[in-house]
């Protein structure tokens, strides 16, 4: 079973004393059930698992009302085995997208309050605000991601202190031994190509090498499109189909921009913002949006019309290319081949991750192209992410004292690339696998 940070979340949630119906929401395959399933057996002697895609007999317990004796009483009807007692039971209500009425349930579940009730479901998102407007305020939500790099680290077997001294290093601006940079680049390189998807990854750790691992990856990147055929409604369907089938195109772009006049013949933006909206929501991509001005706050300083779009777990970007950059990738570790693509997918990734909203910057007239954003209390932070160590002419005139000419909330900024820890007096330099610390260690900054 492989350590997820939900574990101790799930734990929290289960010691308030007043703990509200949890949906879990996230994309196909993030580990939401087994974790949530992991959870249960070793804090319940009673769970009663309901998947409604798999038994959708199940689907009709609420036909009768959603009074909590009655659906419990239909729950027994189908399975007379099952066994509910009160302060000791977690109902698992799985796949609610199959089944969005049941959301109206989690309000009886609640003010009844003897049994614990604990959601979840692929592309959540998609149909949210129909499970929104039954469970205001009766509910709580979590979003659930694929495994991050602090998560891989724990599936091969390092602990908390290695992360402490990491973080330790970067409070510091201390550079890394060479052992600890060619361990842990080894280490992100693998994470790199796997992406965090918890099959792939415990697949990659039990036999120690790739066998595999792209065909689970490519069966996941089908079951998108399959779902997409499935959900997207009318006409809807094509365009998430057509968005979908040209992220990494773009990706390999210089620019990188989503264009959507280049994916089908007289597109434009508007007829396509759904689309786009559709798999974001379902939890397949993440969207980078450009700021209209270099300054705080970041929300609503963006054109909703000029985007990137990356996928949320890089191994989806890996499955999509064709076989020999795969090949390259798995012998060779050639990262550097897809114009930066890859670097810049998985620390747009790292920084979903952590909960941040992306933005990029783009000037042609001076000459400046920031590939994200992000802020402290009081900064703004740009960032650079570089497939090698190489010059930062935009990173140069956004930071320092040419900074105060183009925006006053930039102090500082950030650059990612294959470097050891470094500060030169107007960035600093991390290499690329500390990017999942960031939020960590920019709380510490002034």
């Amino acid at each position: 079973m492989l350590k997820r940070k939900i574990d101790n979340i799930l734990i929290d949630w289960k010691n308030r004393s007043n703990r509200k119906p949890l949906i879990v929401k996230g994309a196909r395959q993030v580990g939401k059930t087994m974790s949530i399933r992991h959870f249960a057996e070793q804090n319940y002697k009673h769970v009663i698992e309901i998947n409604f895609a798999l038994d959708e007999e199940y689907c009709g317990i609420f036909d009768d009302g959603f009074n909590v004796d009655t659906i419990i009483k239909n729950i027994t009807l189908i399975n007379p085995h099952l066994i509910f007692v009160p302060g000791e039971t977690l109902i698992f209500f799985d796949e609610l997208q199959v089944c969005p009425s049941c959301a109206t349930s989690l309000k009886p579940f609640k003010m009844d309050g003897r049994y614990d009730v604990i959601c979840s479901g692929s592309l959540m998102g998609v149909y949210y605000q129909q499970i929104e407007s039954n469970s205001v305020g009766y509910k709580e939500d979590l979003l659930m991601h694929s495994m991050d790099f602090e998560e891989f680290l724990w599936a091969c077997g390092y602990d908390d202190s290695l992360i402490d001294k990491l973080f330790s290093h970067m409070l510091q601006v201390k550079p890394l031994t060479k052992l600890m940079m060619d361990k842990l680049n080894s280490l992100f390189r693998d994470y790199m190509v796997l992406g965090g998807m918890p099959e792939v990854v415990d697949t990659f750790v039990s036999q120690k090498n790739f066998a595999g691992t792209l065909s689970l990856q490519k069966q996941l990147h089908q079951d998108y499109e399959e779902d997409i055929t499935k959900y997207a409604v009318g006409m809807e369907k094509g365009k998430v189909l057509a968005v979908f089938r040209h992220i990494s195109a773009f990706l390999a772009q210089e620019n990188k921009r989503f264009l959507v006049t280049k994916i089908a013949h007289g597109a434009r933006n508007r007829e396509y913002v759904g689309a786009v909206e559709w798999l974001n929501s379902a939890g397949i991509i993440n969207v980078c949006y450009c700021l209209h001005e270099l300054a705080l706050p970041l929300k609503g300083n963006y054109s909703p019309s000029l985007y990137k779009i990356y996928y949320r777990d890089t191994g989806m970007l890996i499955s999509s290319l064709d076989e020999e950059a795969q090949e390259d990738l798995r012998k060779n570790k050639n990262f550097a081949t897809y114009k930066g693509a890859i670097f810049e997918n998985i620390v747009a990734d790292m920084l979903a991750k952590q909960g941040y909203d992306l933005y990029y910057y783009r000037n042609d007239k001076l000459s400046i192209e920031i590939d994200f954003f992000v802020r402290s209390a009081n900064h703004l932070w740009p960032i650079e992410v570089k497939a090698s160590n190489t010059a930062t002419a935009s990173l140069n005139k956004l930071t320092g004292n040419s900074s105060q000419n183009l925006s006053r909330d930039i102090k500082y900024g950030i650059k990612f690339c294959s470097a050891n820890i470094g500060f030169n007096g107007k960035f600093y330099t991390f290499p690329y696998f500390l990017t999942f610390l960031l939020k960590r260690w920019l709380r510490e900054q002034n």
